[in-house]
Parts: C-alpha cells; structure tokens; sequence
C-alpha cells in the first residue's frame, strides 16, 4: 500500500445491533523526520506526544515496518518494533509515535460494539498489557489491506464486512496469544519475511536480489530456500500474489479491467488478461460477471 488513508466511520443502529462495529480504519507511512501525525484528523482523535489522547473506542495498532515508542496512563513508555501489535483502550490515555530517524509504517482499526468489549475483556490483553507480537505476519496485513480496499470501494453493505474482517483480525492475534507458532528454524522465519515483503508491494514486480539482501541471503540461497519452503519461486509467488489481488479487485471494487491491470503493474490490459485467463481460467470480465452471481466459491 503506497498511499497513506483514514476514513471515520457514522455508525447507525443497523450497525449496532451487530455487536461489532468499525469506527474508523487507515494506513499511515511515515518517513523519517516527518511530523507525526503526517494526515489531518479530526481534533477528537488527535495526537501529540506531549498531550496524548482519550478515545472511545477500541483500536488495534499494527506497526508493519519501523519502530517506535508507546505509553499510557497505565504503561511506562516502551519501545515498540516492527510485527508488534497495541490495543487501545477506551477512556485509557495514551501516547505514541513513531522513532524520528527511522520512521513507520502503521495500520489501524477502531471498533465498538456490546459483542467486541465482551471479546476484548474476556480475552484479550487488557490495558496494562497492550502488545502482542505477531512479526511480519502476512496474514495479518492481508486483513488490514482487505479492509482499507473494502471501504474505498464503499458498497452497499461495506460496514457489516468490514466488521467481519476485524473479527478476524481478533482471531488471528487470539491464535498467536495461544499458541506460539513461530518455528525455530531460522531459513523459514526468514523466507517469511520475504513473503511479507512481497505482500506489500503488489503493484508491479519486484527485484527479487533486493528481496534477498532484506532478510539478508544471497539471492541464489534465497531463490533455492523459497522454493524449498513454498514449492514456488520468489517470483512465481509474487505473481500469484498479484493475481489474487486482482481477483480481490474485481470481486469488491467496481473499477474496470484497465484500471486493475496498471493497479497489479501489468505491462498492458492485454498481457494482464491473458495471463489471468492462463491462470485462474476464465477471463477478468467472466470472473466478476461469475462472481456477482455467486456460481464462483
């Protein structure tokens, strides 16, 4: 995701009578040395460092590159690095932001709702404890990618899937608070981060040698240690990556076939839906007409 988004939700009582509900939702790049916030928000939400804030929702705060610094009335300034987690807490104040020579990424979720306080008090970490560490979890970002694409596209019935993805989101974070799944295999846990890395640009291809020096492997252990992992080359899987999110596009999006080719870093709509139709099966056109009257699982 390139492009920095917010969006506040109005929230009405067919949303309400959900139990969970989405108040608002964003994704934040911040460069080193930027002013932080870097978007204009409301004033009711926001922050500075040295005023902190009081909201009345619940957050989840994903830091997906960088790291940073977080505090509360509750929790003494720690520092926060890249795959972590932070719940906010409602009526909690709190404070944080990103290193200034350094920088973040964030994604962001608010949410209320009778069903979210009961999930988040029965389960989850309260607001002594705020962090979960999830490290450059694929799926994670996936869900909040979901979500930000789910809400610039806005159709009808968006709050209510909305509110399903932040479901799963809780239960993505609930499993790892479990079970800790990492694995102690150090190639594995460095093959994904490269698939990470990959989720999160998936608008054209990528350099796969510059992949390599991230974790850093060289490129022809790299290349081998992925298709050990994943039965796929780097490049194979970053393709599919772009295909899937292309089906994405245009199952909940209403932009054209053009549009979606140069979104997914296609040379030309051409090329795109050729290797599409080589791929899935069926054509972009014949894909979302198949969608929309539900004969595609």
């Amino acid at each position: 995701m390139k492009k920095n988004f917010f969006k506040y939700l109005n929230i009405t009582p067919v949303e309400e009578k959900w139990g969970i509900y989405v108040t608002a939702a964003g994704y934040s790049k911040v460069d080193p040395f930027d002013n932080y916030p870097n978007q204009e928000h409301p004033e009711s939400h926001h922050l500075t460092w040295n005023r902190g804030r009081i909201l009345n929702d619940y957050y989840i705060v994903f830091i997906s590159k960088g790291k940073g610094i977080y505090g509360s009335s509750l929790v003494e300034p720690t520092e926060i690095n890249e795959g972590t987690c932070f719940f906010l807490h409602p009526g909690v104040l709190h404070r944080y932001k990103p290193n200034r020579n350094e920088g973040w990424e964030e994604y962001w979720v608010g949410f209320n709702g009778s069903f979210a306080k009961q999930l988040i008090e029965g389960n989850f970490s309260n607001a002594q404890s705020p962090f979960v560490y999830l490290g450059l979890n694929k799926d994670l970002l996936i869900l909040f990618r979901t979500m930000i694409e789910c809400i610039q596209a806005s159709l009808i019935g968006y709050p209510q899937q909305i509110a399903g993805t932040t479901m799963q989101i809780l239960g993505l974070i609930h499993a790892t608070l479990l079970h800790d799944a990492a694995t102690d295999d150090p190639v594995v846990k460095l093959i994904s981060k490269a698939k990470f890395v990959m989720q999160k640009d998936l608008d054209g291809p990528l350099d796969m040698s510059a992949v390599a020096k991230q974790l850093p492997m060289g490129y022809s252990m790299f290349r081998k240690a992925f298709k050990r992992v994943t039965d796929q080359s780097p490049n194979q899987y970053h393709l599919n990556l772009r295909l899937e999110h292309a089906k994405n596009l245009l199952s909940t999006t209403i932009l054209n076939v053009s549009e979606i080719a140069d979104q997914t870093g296609f040379e030309s709509v051409f090329y795109f839906s050729k290797l599409f139709k080589k791929k899935i099966g069926i054509s972009p056109l014949h894909y979302r007409s198949a969608i929309k009257s539900e004969t595609i699982d």
